[in-house]
Order: C-alpha cells, then sequence, then structure tokens
C-alpha cells in the first residue's frame, strides 16, 4: 500500500531552522510531482511548495519564498522541505502529498488541494516567539 510519512517537525524558536522529510514507500513516486502543504490551527490547508518530477522546477508559495526550500532524491524516495528563518505565523501541520501529473506551470492547478492524490499524516512545526 502506497504511503507517505513525513518527519522533522518540532519545536524551534522565531529566526530558527527545521528540515522536514516526507519518505514514500509502496510504490514508485519519482515519475509524479511532490508538494508541501500546511494547515494552522481554525485555517484552511495551504500550499507550501512543489517539486516536479525530477526536479528542474519548483515553485513556493509567495508566504515562504527566499526561507523555506523544497527538494528531493528519487534514489531514496524522499521528498524534503527546508525551513529556515521561521516565524510564528508558520506554526502548523505540515503535509506531504504526490500530485496527480508530473510538471506543473500554473499555480491555479499546482495550488489546489485537488491536485494531489496521495496525503502524508502530517507533521507538526511550532514556532515560539
Amino acid at each position: 500500500q502506497a504511503q507517505l510519512v513525513e518527519s522533522g517537525g518540532g519545536l524551534v524558536q522565531a529566526g530558527g531552522s527545521l528540515s522536514l522529510s516526507c519518505a514514500a514507500s509502496g510504490r514508485t513516486f519519482s515519475n509524479y510531482a511532490m508538494g508541501w502543504f500546511r494547515q494552522a490551527p481554525g485555517k484552511e490547508r495551504e500550499f507550501v511548495a512543489i517539486i516536479t518530477w525530477n526536479g528542474e522546477r519548483t515553485y513556493h508559495a509567495a508566504s515562504v519564498w527566499g526561507r523555506f526550500t523544497i527538494a528531493r532524491d528519487n534514489a531514496k524516495n524522499t521528498v524534503y522541505l527546508r525551513m529556515n528563518n521561521l516565524k510564528p505565523e508558520d506554526t502548523a501541520v505540515y503535509y506531504c502529498a504526490k500530485a496527480r501529473g508530473s510538471t506543473y506551470f500554473s499555480a491555479s492547478s499546482y495550488s489546489r488541494d485537488a491536485e494531489y492524490d496521495l496525503w502524508g499524516q502530517g507533521t507538526q512545526v511550532t514556532v515560539s516567539s
């Protein structure tokens, strides 16, 4: 059974860094784009970043641009999210997700929940001020 398992969340002070990992198992994910989303308490889940199947294209939400970086290692079936200069407003549960396609060019598509068909259970990131 295909599944995604996130790890690396935790408590960090504002200005600190964390690295999240998403390990995929049960099938090969190297042909698909992979994304990260987050959901803060009382808010809707929002897009954070996506990386195309071969890692050649990445897109990051404006709120994290310049601070977060998505990457992948297809040999390890793993996707990463490096988060620097964290802010209290970054506090959320972070989810890894497998996209339906391999490559995206439009934010109107890759930022939509419906464009992803497999989700991890999430990992909590808490940033204290």
